[in-house]
């Protein structure tokens, strides 16, 4: 006989109150098995298919791992360095970007702002703020960085945690089949199946996208000859999950940065706007439909608000877990949706007595 539903109710409510509590106290700890996960949910398809072609388990995983390793070393010494550098002169050089565009607006704009007006007064401080305050938020946010991704947690913890949740993945999602309450294992499966859909869709295929993004914004701007191309790009595709969020502050950052550096070529602030234009066409009418498709459900301020409160809450990791925990909630939310259209609460009792006279016509005829 399966448990009251107030029964499940409460003890379903403790263990995702039990759950917030870990998190809240063991974020930092848990950095490094929360990304671990995440990059062996993500490698365990490819894992699959390697198997399917005649390789063993430990052998696909052995292979993986390598290919894995070896991009990432590869980006962090040869792309961290330059990202690094680009951060510092940019912060560096903002009081001078915002001082010359304030001599533009002056030039062109006389009336708007001459001294002592508003915009005159903001401009100026914003750009003493940049000045002062720029190279130490830099300096912190760097800082902060390094305390929570250090040196151990990216070469050594991560990749062995990996290692061993990809060996094992099948048989962990099967033991914890096997512990689903048997009332409602059917249930959960179809709900754990959509939730993995939605994670597939998004996690992958958006991760996907923010790699071809960042890839081509970088690599197109850079060869136009902007400024801190290579910053400005991997800003744009990072953030680009956010539909037009990246190409929108990319395209800013872009379009203002050449303003400055091609003031007398303005064929060249063209081409600049025409990178972040046709990239948005890119996205949107091949790469999003293609990689992503349309099943995944979250809305961009459903993100943005996911990403603003588990950041709050949780810190770092609760940036990390806020995309994939949001899409989980967003499939709970839609089951529970229909469970309520077709239930009592909505129908009503007419709708029910209507159900039951349906169901006893056949025997009526008969």
């Amino acid at each position: 006989m399966a448990l009251p539903i107030q029964t499940q109710a409460k003890i379903w409510t403790s263990v995702a109150a039990v759950t917030g509590v870990i998190l809240w106290f063991l974020g930092d700890v848990l950095l490094p098995f929360v990304l671990a996960g995440a990059i062996a949910y993500c490698l365990d398809p490819l894992a699959d298919r390697l198997e399917r072609v005649g390789l063993g388990r430990i052998v696909a995983v052995v292979v993986i791992s390598a290919a894995f390793l070896l991009i990432v070393s590869v980006g962090i010494l040869l792309v961290l360095p330059t990202l690094v550098n680009q951060s510092v002169a940019l912060i560096n050089a903002l009081p001078e970007y915002v001082g010359m565009f304030r001599n533009f607006l002056i030039e062109r704009f006389p009336g708007a702002v001459q001294e002592g007006s508003t915009a005159h007064n903001a401009l100026a401080s914003v750009a003493d703020t940049l000045k002062t305050k720029g190279a130490a938020l830099l300096n912190t946010a760097l800082t902060s960085a390094m305390s929570l991704v250090n040196v151990i947690v990216l070469i050594v913890i991560v990749p062995v945690v990996t290692f061993y949740l990809l060996i094992d993945w099948d048989a962990m999602t099967a033991r914890i089949d096997d512990l689903l309450p048997r009332d409602h294992a059917p249930t959960i499966r179809k709900i754990m199946a959509e939730m993995d859909q939605t994670l597939a869709g998004f996690i992958r295929g958006q991760g996907t996208v923010c790699l071809i993004l960042g890839t081509y914004y970088a690599g197109a701007l850079m060869v136009a000859g902007l400024n801190f191309g290579l910053l400005i790009g991997a800003v744009a595709g990072l953030i680009s999950f956010i539909p037009y969020v990246g190409s929108l502050v990319g395209g800013a950052l872009a379009i203002g940065v050449a303003i400055v550096q091609f003031w007398d070529t303005p064929a060249m602030i063209v081409v600049i706007a025409a990178i972040f234009f046709s990239g948005q066409m890119l996205e949107g009418n091949y790469l999003t439909p293609k990689l992503v498709g349309g099943s995944v459900g979250l809305h961009p301020v459903w993100l943005l608000l996911a990403l603003s409160v588990f950041g709050a809450l949780f810190g770092f990791v609760g940036m990390l877990i806020a995309v994939p925990v949001s899409a989980l909630i967003g499939v709970l939310v839609r089951f529970s949706v229909r469970k309520y259209l077709s239930g009592r609460l909505y129908l009503g009792l007419e709708a029910e007595k209507d159900k039951t006279t349906t169901s006893k016509a056949p025997d009526a005829a008969e």
